[in-house]
């Protein structure tokens, strides 16, 4: 008869015996099997370096074969190491916080130390109780190090849990910790430790955020990103990132640009991102998430439409016709004058290529993008003046149909953008698709559009494009930066150089290559059909050619000059003018 589906064979250890194979459905049989009483002060748990102990909730998870250890029951350890960690002897106190960093990490220990008040003894010891010791530090300095880097792992791993609340905490227990990132930047682990509990005191409550923040600035935090630890690093962002999550939206504007004006002054690229080594996925992470948040706060211009009767927010759009066009001495305020203004100002705003010429203002009402975009604009044609005047007066020099229009380019282009990059969002908790490119520039993402704005331009003259085209165009200029943004480039122009090797034709050629790529393509019934029928096809393609040829056309007759038609001929008409000039 088989045995019950819930009795496993194991291999059990105990100290001083020799090891058994057991089949095995409770505690209280192993204990018996060495003759030992109280057998509830007695528990299972895995050989291997986790050391979890084996509980009711668990028990189904163990497998035929494993290697399982009686011990002492979670209640007697925490209770033997509550005891431990106090004792005078440094030795013994060590190598009990040593046991302790260990046994944290089991749940089922980690509810009955906490049950003893064991985060309260520990951080008392924070507080004040390494403070003792700290007079020994020149003579037993490694001890001390390894003492409070066991205690500080403790606390980490018993708070992981989620059983005690962060809010209990005190102000000097926060000062404390944030003191040690500057005390201890040299030791790593009690540096690392401590800006994990400064992380989780910032995401876990708004008012240990408060106190946090009056604690540690991002003065103090940067010199940690210019090490060459990676884990370091990787916490150091982590505790940015909180501060910036949780702080008011009032601070996080100045806040963060504080932080972008600092990153570029220690080189945060050298730093973290182009150091010589791979970059993890807890760090990738941690840059994502910077990314998005530096990137959201862009939302408030974003989210605000413009004032039409707002004068300051009106000079904006007055600044970028006289850039384009340096403005002719105006003309007198006489009733005449004025009506002349208007015109002038009316042609003007078509060749800028808004939507609305009369009031262009009226083109940045919709939310997204809103200001957004006129702030682009406005950086583009101060920034980068020369090409934005080529662009202007470029496409104001084309026939209507065929301009490529920068307003509403802009516009369009800005509200793509912020959704390419998905502005507003909340990061991800999984998510790690950084580019590096964006922690290159302190304006990062008006260079883009900058980038863009220009790509759009050429893709439109690429695909002769009219103002019905102007979807499609979009289309593909998405397409164009997506392709370029999934190669990861190191820098903006190196995005520029992607780009150019991303022509219109190039696209064309990549989205063929990908059709015929997919399996359906290459399956053995369409390949046999595709042989079949291509003769037949490309004799109806000379027969369409030929009557096209006798049937004859009209097609636009172009002035040498202007390259501009004039009037419409035919086909055979063509033709003969062609022979008499031979």
């Amino acid at each position: 008869m088989p045995p019950p589906a819930d009795i496993v064979k194991v291999a059990i250890e105990w100290p001083g015996a020799f090891p058994k194979l057991m089949e095995i459905d409770q505690v209280s049989a192993c204990a018996c099997v060495w003759s030992l009483a109280n057998h509830d002060q007695f528990a299972l748990q895995h050989a291997d370096s986790s050391n979890f102990y084996i509980t009711e909730k668990n028990r189904n998870e163990i497998k035929n074969g494993a290697i399982l250890r009686l011990t002492t029951s979670p209640a007697q350890n925490a209770q033997q190491l509550h005891e431990r960690i106090q004792s005078s002897s440094m030795d013994a106190k060590l190598e009990a916080l040593k046991d302790l960093a260990n046994y944290s990490r089991d749940v089922t220990f980690a509810q009955e130390f906490i049950n003893l008040d064991g985060i309260s003894l520990l951080t008392q010891m924070v507080e004040s109780g390494t403070e003792r010791y700290q007079k020994l530090q020149k003579i037993m300095k490694p001890c001390f190090g390894d003492m409070l880097s066991f205690t500080l792992t403790a606390f980490v791993e018993l708070m992981d849990h989620g059983i005690v609340s962060w809010d209990t905490f005190s102000v000097a227990f926060i000062k404390k910790i944030a003191s040690y990132v500057n005390k201890f930047a040299s030791d790593i682990s009690i540096l690392q430790r401590s800006l994990a509990i400064l992380e989780s005191m910032v995401l876990n409550s708004h008012d240990l955020y408060q106190k946090v923040a009056q604690e540690i600035t991002i003065g103090q935090l940067i010199p940690h990103l210019q090490g060459t630890d990676q884990e370091i690093q990787t916490y150091t962002i982590a505790v940015i990132n909180a501060l910036f999550l949780k702080a008011p939206d009032d601070k996080r504007q100045v806040s963060c640009w504080d932080l972008l004006c600092s990153l570029e002054s220690v080189c945060l690229l050298q730093h973290v991102i182009r150091a010589q080594r791979a970059i993890n996925n807890e760090m990738a992470h941690q840059l994502y998430v910077l990314q998005v948040l530096t990137f959201n706060l862009l939302e408030d211009r974003m989210m605000t439409k413009m004032d039409p009767q707002d004068q300051a927010q009106r000079d904006i759009i007055f600044e970028l016709r006289r850039i384009a066009f340096d403005a002719e001495s105006e003309p007198n305020n006489s009733s005449g004058s004025i009506e002349k203004r208007k015109s002038m100002y009316t042609r003007d705003y078509k060749k800028l290529g808004f939507i609305n010429h009369v009031n262009p203002a009226m083109d940045f009402t919709q939310t997204p993008p809103g200001m957004l975009a006129l702030d682009n604009m406005l950086y583009f044609a101060k920034h980068h003046q020369d090409a934005y005047i080529r662009i202007v007066l470029e496409n104001s020099s084309r026939e209507d149909k065929h301009e490529c229009p920068f307003g509403r380019s802009s516009i369009e282009l800005t509200k793509m953008l912020c959704e390419i990059l998905k502005v507003g969002e909340l990061p991800s908790e999984t998510c790690n698709d950084f580019h590096p490119m964006f922690f290159t520039h302190d304006r990062s993402f008006e260079e883009f559009f900058c980038i863009c704005i220009q790509l759009l331009n050429k893709t439109w003259k690429e695909m002769r494009a009219t103002s019905e085209d102007f979807n499609k165009v979009m289309q593909v200029v998405k397409e164009q930066i997506m392709r370029a943004l999934t190669t990861k480039p190191s820098s903006l122009d190196q995005f520029k150089s992607k780009l150019q090797n991303l022509s219109y034709t190039e696209i064309l050629k990549i989205r063929q290559s990908e059709r015929m790529n997919q399996e359906d393509f290459q399956s053995r019934p369409i390949l046999e059909l595709k042989e079949k029928i291509q003769p037949e096809i490309l004799e109806l393609i000379k027969q369409q050619r030929l009557n096209r040829l006798v049937e004859g056309t009209c097609f636009r007759k172009l002035n040498s000059r202007r390259r501009q038609g004039t009037a419409e001929t035919s086909w055979s008409d063509f033709l003969l003018s062609l022979l008499s000039k031979s």
